[in-house]
């Protein structure tokens, strides 16, 4: 197995990390618009390579898959470049894997009550030409979406007869501070994601349909595990819930995440002021003379890098399902199955910070177990639509192991 890994920020050098463990891959070609940023994730491990890349050319990404005779393609950058990777993996005869989809669009009249294009529409429009292709594109294969679609997965296997809902539930009580001990406003991931997750319209599934809401609707306080504790947690846009549906009969699928009331406010005035825009504006530049800018990337860039947070963050993240419905047996059942990971472990034992660890690790199962053999198939395909058990099974064999709570 030849890699490429396009984009070495903090999801990306988290991956180099975890993967340098494992013995499953001959290289990975370690890729990102900045050289530098590729060559020191690189550094991890004597099978990879760095090279530079712009991800939002698919011609670019075909031609270093070509070069290095790249047989998957993992793309670890902002879902902007979704597409892009996307069509360069298959212009080179790569299979593909990402952890996010490619970006909706709201509905131009009625945006909380009817979808518009989809998170992965543009992806799954072309699954029949993947299939035919005998290419394989395994898509939302991070954390959220990722394993929390391989929790489903088992759940609906193992666990149930029939499913009421598949509830996606993210929090954390993840701290961070400055150099004086002060919390301060630092995302533990990508800010330009994550305005476009919480701002963009929720989707629900429910009646065998998607369907919209206003951003934060339906908040709920959700009991986390392990020392997490309750969270206010409220709907958001999210992959699982146009994943799910399917591969898996449920009734209703939702997604809300742990954002606390000072995130949603800021988020509420950066749109209120027009900076979550990606739409670019000009302004005076620097040297005299006008420049364009995107809003969104100038409050990503003002930001400190989620890679570099780690050091002054404390606390756990947890990423689960709450599986509602009938037993095996069934009776009535309700069950949360998760995974918890400590920041000051990932910390220790990898130099990379919770949230980028947790998100990275599952792709790197999910190659292993491709690698194998274990997982096979072709066309567009969610973690869903494959066995859980080996996955979950190598997770712990990693060394992070899951679990399940019964509500």
């Amino acid at each position: 197995m030849r890699i490429l890994l396009v984009g070495a920020g903090g999801v990306g050098a988290a991956l180099c990390a975890i993967a340098a463990r494992r013995g499953f891959f001959e290289t990975i070609v370690v890729s990102d618009y900045s050289l530098e940023r590729a060559e020191r994730a690189a550094a991890t491990d004597e099978r990879y390579v760095a090279a530079q890349v712009d991800a939002s050319s698919a011609s670019a990404v075909a031609d270093l898959c070509r070069e290095h005779r790249i047989t998957h393609v993992m793309n670890a950058v902002d879902p902007v470049f979704d597409m892009s990777v996307f069509g360069g993996a298959f212009e080179a005869g790569a299979d593909y894997l990402d952890m996010a989809m490619s970006l909706s669009r709201p509905h131009p009249t009625a945006p909380y009550e009817q979808t518009g294009v989809k998170l992965g529409d543009e992806q799954f429009a072309v699954a029949g030409e993947w299939e035919s292709a005998g290419r394989l594109a395994l898509v939302g294969i991070g954390v959220e979406p990722g394993l929390s679609d391989v929790f489903a997965r088992y759940a609906a296997d193992h666990l149930f007869s029939e499913i009421d809902e598949l509830a996606t539930r993210d929090g954390a009580n993840l701290v961070v501070t400055d150099d004086e001990g002060n919390e301060i406003f630092a995302p533990s991931f990508s800010m330009w994601t994550t305005i476009e997750e919480c701002l963009n319209p929720p989707v629900i599934w429910q009646d065998g349909a998607w369907h919209t809401t206003a951003p934060f609707s339906e908040p709920e306080v959700f009991d986390f595990p392990e020392g997490i504790g309750p969270v206010e947690c409220v709907n958001v846009e999210h992959e699982e819930v146009l994943l799910m549906p399917r591969w898996i009969d449920c009734k209703r699928a939702t997604f809300k995440y742990g954002l606390g009331d000072d995130f949603i406010n800021i988020l509420k005035v950066l749109h209120t002021l027009g900076l979550d825009s990606t739409e670019k504006v000009r302004v005076k530049a620097a040297s005299g003379g006008h420049c364009e800018v995107s809003p969104r990337d100038v409050v990503a860039a003002v930001l400190p890098d989620p890679a570099t947070v780690g050091p002054r963050m404390t606390g756990k993240t947890c990423a689960g399902v709450w599986v509602t419905g009938r037993g095996k047996d069934g009776a009535e059942r309700s069950t949360y199955l998760y995974h918890v990971v400590d920041n000051e472990w990932t910390m220790r034992e990898y130099g990379h910070q919770c949230v980028v660890w947790q998100t990275a690790i599952n792709p790197v199962i999910a190659l292993e177990l491709l690698s194998r053999g274990t997982w096979q198939g072709a066309g567009v395909l969610g973690p869903e639509a494959f066995d859980a058990v080996p996955f979950l099974d190598l997770l712990t064999e990693y060394g992070s192991p899951w679990g399940i709570k019964e509500l």
